[in-house]
């Protein structure tokens, strides 16, 4: 019996190599395939792998995106509307009791013409102050549109304090330093990179 007789069913098949019955072309069994090149690597079987789960969703990785309090300069802000808003009802209501008892005694049509707008002079007043509540409010809930609205706020009150200054009177200017100060606070905090993510942060 020759080991290459092709009558022998326990010979090697000619032209075969040794492999264990292999097939010609495949590997044997144990050795580790080789990745062709330009395909990536499989991490195996089953499906892919699941990203990263954090203790809170959002961001990447499960953590929230934006600032999860807010910013200081900004509660400052809120305070200061909150003060604002307060003086300005208790100014509203005090020029409402002058005027109104001004109206009641005017003895001409200039008088009563002062009166009316001293009226829409406390109407303004407790617009503002309205709406610095609302702005103040809303700065715990509240997206780009309130900090738009709080800086056209802070804006008006600068250019209001400007106009103080052209008055020409002591009080006059110290009131326009103090419009000044509390409007540039205020617009401040609202264009500072805290405050964007603050405002643009996802609520849930």
């Amino acid at each position: 019996m020759s080991f290459g007789d092709p009558n022998n069913p326990y010979g090697q098949p000619q032209g075969q190599q040794p492999g264990y019955g292999q097939p010609q072309g495949q590997p044997g069994y144990g050795y580790p395939q080789q990745t062709p090149q330009g395909v990536p690597p499989q991490q195996g079987y089953g499906y892919p792998a699941a990203p990263p789960v954090g203790p809170y969703p959002g961001g990447p990785g499960g953590y929230p995106q934006g600032p999860a309090k807010m910013p200081g300069l900004m509660t400052a802000a809120r305070v200061i509307l909150y003060v604002i808003s307060g003086l300005q009802i208790l100014a509203g209501i005090g020029f409402g009791i002058i005027f109104a008892a001004a109206s009641g005694t005017a003895d001409s049509d200039m008088e009563t013409g002062l009166a009316g707008l001293g009226f829409i002079v406390v109407v303004l007043l407790l617009l503002l102050a309205g709406l610095g509540i609302f702005l103040g409010v809303k700065f715990a809930t509240g997206g780009t549109a309130i900090r738009v609205i709080t800086i056209i706020y802070a804006s008006l009150m600068i250019l209001g304090s400007l106009g103080n200054f052209t008055s020409g009177q002591a009080s006059g200017a110290v009131s326009g330093v103090i419009s000044l100060a509390i409007g540039g606070i205020i617009l401040a905090s609202m264009v500072t990179p805290q405050a964007g993510a603050w405002f643009n942060r996802p609520r849930y």
